[in-house]
């Protein structure tokens, strides 16, 4: 599968109660790595494997959330074309100069009917890694600085409408569906998990009934033993769980659910299944989410946190 169009998520935006607290979290906790501040107070980092400048945008604001998700484009003809599409399917556009971000090109933002700000851009500066371009080095000291996750992965995102979502991630994007859930005692698809690439997922949505809600932001980990370190960090920090360490039907991913220190939540995770677009989406019923261990294979079972507590 040639990697066209939309190629990758590139960044999140979170919006945090306390931005001195949020940076020593996702910097000294989490173990990314600073890259810049801009003229607004917005604070960007990377991980350690990452190439392109950032992809966390931190923001102090009054409540905490998700501005905006972004993805990677293969060129600027290819957001040009999305533009239109995106237009002619009835949405409306904007366009971002490039600088608005640091070392970030012209961006195409457009709210999809979950309330959720969506972006596309084509540029954005490489800065590489530690390990090199050329005969890369096995190993940095990054590694092992906070949980020190690999990228960021993906999101999941609650909102109304995500029956349009679907339509608009795989007829005008060129996503497809993965994987889904399915209400109780309906076919009404309630969940949805969308690729771009070959990944488990690279966005995901949940019907809720408030609009733009985030779920989590998550990060991934080489193996499960690096999600099990990642547990002892987070119990050394007094970091608050909220699932974990366990596995995903969904995805068969292993992971950790825990909330950064404004109450947004955020996932260390590994593994996942391998996906193509020629294939047919697994389905999941409701029952299958909870007791068929679809959310949380070890116990089996849904957790109401992970289905109310949202940012």
């Amino acid at each position: 599968m040639a990697l066209t169009g939309v190629l990758r998520p590139g960044h999140v935006q979170i919006r945090v109660l306390d931005l001195n607290e949020s940076v020593t979290f996702y910097r000294d906790v989490l173990g990314l790595e600073e890259t810049g501040r801009d003229a607004t107070g917005r604070v960007y980092l990377k991980a350690w494997d990452e190439r392109d400048h950032h992809s966390i945008i931190l923001r102090q604001a009054d409540q905490a959330g998700m501005d905006f998700f972004a993805f990677k484009v293969d060129s600027v003809a290819t957001m040009d074309k999305l533009e239109a599409d995106l237009k002619a399917y009835g949405l409306n556009t904007s366009r971002i100069p490039a600088g608005d971000l640091l070392e970030t090109g012209e961006r195409l933002r457009f709210e999809i009917p979950s309330g959720h700000q969506i972006e596309l851009y084509a540029h954005k500066k490489f800065v590489g890694s530690d390990l090199g371009q050329k005969d890369p080095s096995p190993y940095s000291p990054k590694f092992d600085k906070g949980i020190a996750p690999m990228r960021f992965d993906h999101a999941l995102l609650y909102g109304p409408n995500v029956d349009k979502v679907l339509e608009i991630f795989t007829q005008v994007l060129g996503f497809h569906l993965a994987e889904y859930v399915t209400l109780p005692d309906t076919d009404i698809k309630g969940a949805l998990w969308l690729c771009c690439s070959n990944k488990a997922h690279d966005i995901a949505f949940v019907v809720h009934p408030e609009p733009g809600k985030l779920h989590h932001v998550s990060f991934y980990m080489e193996s499960i033993d690096r999600v099990f370190r990642a547990a002892d960090i987070m119990a050394a920090n007094n970091i608050k769980v909220d699932i974990g360490p366990t596995r995903h039907g969904i995805t068969r991913g292993g992971t950790i659910y825990a909330w950064d220190p404004s109450g947004n939540r955020f996932e260390t995770y590994s593994g996942g299944n391998t996906t193509y677009p020629d294939l047919p989406p697994i389905a999941w019923s409701w029952e299958g989410l909870g007791e068929g261990g679809g959310l949380d294979v070890a116990h089996r079972k849904l957790h109401e946190t992970f289905l109310t507590v949202v940012t």
